[in-house]
C-alpha cells in the first residue's frame, strides 16, 4: 500500500551563514548546486563540525540544522 501524499514537498528551516531559510529537503551536494558561485573552491560547516567534500551528496539537512558556507577568493 503506498501513502496518500498530498504531493507536497517537506520544507526544512535551516540557518545559512547566520540566517535563517527556508528549504525543500535535500543533500548539502544539491544545496550547493541551487545556489549562485563557484562551488569547487569552498568549504562547508555543518552543525560546528567540517563536512568533507566527499560527503556533501550523502549528506541530507534537517530542520535545525546551521550551515557555514565559506568561499575561497584568490586575489594579489
Amino acid at each position: 500500500m503506498t501513502g496518500g501524499g498530498t504531493g507536497q514537498v517537506a520544507t526544512i528551516r535551516i540557518m545559512v551563514n547566520g540566517e535563517e531559510t527556508t528549504i525543500p529537503g535535500m543533500s548539502v551536494h544539491d544545496y550547493l548546486n541551487m545556489m549562485d558561485g563557484d562551488n569547487r573552491s569552498l568549504a562547508v560547516e555543518l552543525n560546528r563540525d567540517i563536512l568533507p567534500k566527499k560527503d556533501y551528496r550523502t549528506t541530507f539537512l534537517r530542520e535545525g540544522d546551521q550551515l557555514e558556507i565559506v568561499w575561497f577568493v584568490g586575489g594579489g
